[in-house]
C-alpha cells in the first residue's frame, strides 16, 4: 500500500477535555465527521472507531480542531449548529443515512418525533426503524438524536451516555439557550 493509500485510510481523533458532557471525542476523515463520543477513555474510543470502521486512528489535535471547538461550544450553551463536513459513508444504510439526515436538519431548540422523520423519508410505518437509526448514531450531538421524541411527547430512548438524563439535559439547555439571544 502506498503511503498516500495509508494515509488517506487513516482517522485522526481528538477530544474536548472538559464539558458539561465529560471528555468527547471525535474522529474525523478526509471526508468529514465520522464519529462522537463521551464518557469514554481514550482507549476505549479508539478502539471502538477501530471496530467500527476498521481504519487506524493518529492523535491529532489540530486536523480535530474545528471539530472539537464546535462541539465545546454547543455542550457551552454557546453555539446553536455546526458547520462542519459529516462522512455519510460510514453510516450502515441507505435507511440509516436518509433518517439521520432528517435528524441533523432538524432546528435547535425543536423537536420531532419518530413518526414525523418516517413520514420525511417517505415511510410512515417505519418510525421503530427510525428509532434504531438514531440508537444506532454514530455522531450524537452533531447529528442531534436527541431532538427525536415519542409520539406521545415523551423521551424515548438515548444510545448517548446518561440516557434519558442526558437526553433531557440536552433538549433543556437548547430550550434555555433558543430564547436567548445570541
Amino acid at each position: 500500500m502506498s503511503l498516500q493509500a495509508e494515509r488517506s485510510n487513516l482517522l485522526f481523533i481528538g477530544s474536548v477535555t472538559t464539558s458539561a458532557l465529560g471528555e468527547v471525542w471525535v474522529a474525523v476523515s478526509e471526508r468529514g465527521l465520522v464519529t462522537v463520543e463521551y464518557g469514554v477513555t481514550r482507549k476505549v474510543f479508539e478502539a471502538s472507531v477501530r471496530k467500527q470502521t476498521r481504519r487506524d486512528v493518529e492523535y491529532a489535535a489540530a486536523q480535530t480542531s474545528r471539530v472539537t471547538r464546535q462541539i465545546k461550544e454547543y455542550v457551552d450553551g454557546q453555539r446553536r449548529g455546526f458547520d462542519l463536513a459529516i462522512d455519510w459513508s460510514v453510516l450502515s444504510s441507505d435507511f440509516q443515512r436518509a433518517a439521520l439526515k432528517i435528524v441533523f436538519s432538524i432546528p435547535y431548540g425543536e423537536t420531532r418525533t419518530y413518526a414525523d422523520v418516517a413520514a420525511q423519508i417517505g415511510r410512515p410505518k417505519a418510525f421503530r426503524a427510525v428509532g434504531r437509526a438514531n440508537a444506532t448514531n454514530p455522531m450524537p450531538l452533531v447529528i442531534p438524536c436527541h431532538r427525536v421524541i415519542g409520539s406521545d411527547g415523551k423521551l424515548h430512548g438515548y444510545g448517548g451516555k446518561g440516557g434519558l438524563k442526558t437526553k433531557e439535559w440536552l433538549l433543556k439547555m437548547e430550550r434555555k439557550n433558543s430564547i436567548m439571544s445570541f
